[in-house]
């Protein structure tokens, strides 16, 4: 196996206060912050903030999103993969209006007990280019038929 080092870029994400809106219902946040710009202004944010993990939506809402990642540059069937770990270094808030690129670096790729496992790292940038967050991923695919 290699891949150790390959680069996937995710396409450029306007970061919409409606779509901000919709993933924030459906992790039943009730902060006014994520709803209604006056109360992020209120609460000392330029507009509406994404809540952290919304680089989530980035990843599957994307023109090159997560299963491209899988299908068509790690080569595997998505139907075999696990989501083995995730964490996030967070930098500044992602807001609305902003525009998100990612990048994906494959940090290390192994086999162990039938799997395939890869270490990704994706980091999050804004239209300045300041790095937004950083997160990173255990990605497993089975490669063992379990009966």
């Amino acid at each position: 196996m290699s891949g150790q080092g390959m680069v996937f870029d995710y396409a450029p994400f306007l970061v919409e206060a409606g779509k901000i809106k919709e993933f924030a219902r459906a992790l039943q946040l009730r902060n006014p912050i994520y709803f209604d710009a006056e109360a992020a202004k209120s609460a000392g944010y330029p507009g509406i903030p994404a809540p952290p993990t919304f680089t989530t939506v980035i990843d599957f809402w994307n023109d090159h999103n997560f299963y491209q990642l899988f299908s068509n540059f790690l080569k595997l069937n998505p139907n075999n993969v696990l989501h083995g770990e995730q964490a996030y270094d967070y930098h500044k808030v992602i807001m609305a209006g902003d525009i998100i690129s990612a990048q994906v670096t494959v940090k290390d790729q192994f086999h162990k007990k039938g799997k395939n496992f890869f270490l990704l790292e994706t980091v999050y940038r804004n239209q300045q280019h300041e790095t937004m967050a950083v997160g990173r991923a255990t990605i497993i695919e089975m490669t063992e038929v379990i009966a």
